[in-house]
C-alpha cells in the first residue's frame, strides 16, 4: 500500500509509514520531540520556524506524523 502526499507528491511505501507506528497519527509537542530525539525548545523551534507543518489549536499544535516523516525525508 502506498500513500501519496498530495502537496509534494512524494510516494511513500508502507515500511517509511511505519517508522513511527507506534505513535498516534496526530502528535503534539512533547512526541513530536520524542519522535525526533530533540529537546521540547527545539521541537518548537522546528514548528514556529515552518520546518514542520502544524495545525494549531488555541494555543496547542498538533502535528500530522506525515508531516513528521515529510520533514526527515526531505
Amino acid at each position: 500500500m502506498e500513500t501519496i502526499n498530495s502537496e509534494k507528491t512524494k510516494i511513500y511505501n508502507k515500511d517509511t509509514i511505519s517508522m513511527f507506528s507506534s505513535y498516534p497519527d496526530i502528535v503534539d509537542i512533547k512526541q513530536l520531540a520524542d519522535m525526533l530525539g530533540i529537546g521540547i525548545t527545539l521541537a518548537y523551534r522546528l514548528v514556529k520556524q515552518n520546518k514542520i507543518r502544524t495545525i494549531k489549536i488555541g494555543r496547542a499544535y498538533k502535528i500530522p506524523k506525515v508531516n513528521v516523516i515529510s520533514y526527515l525525508i526531505d
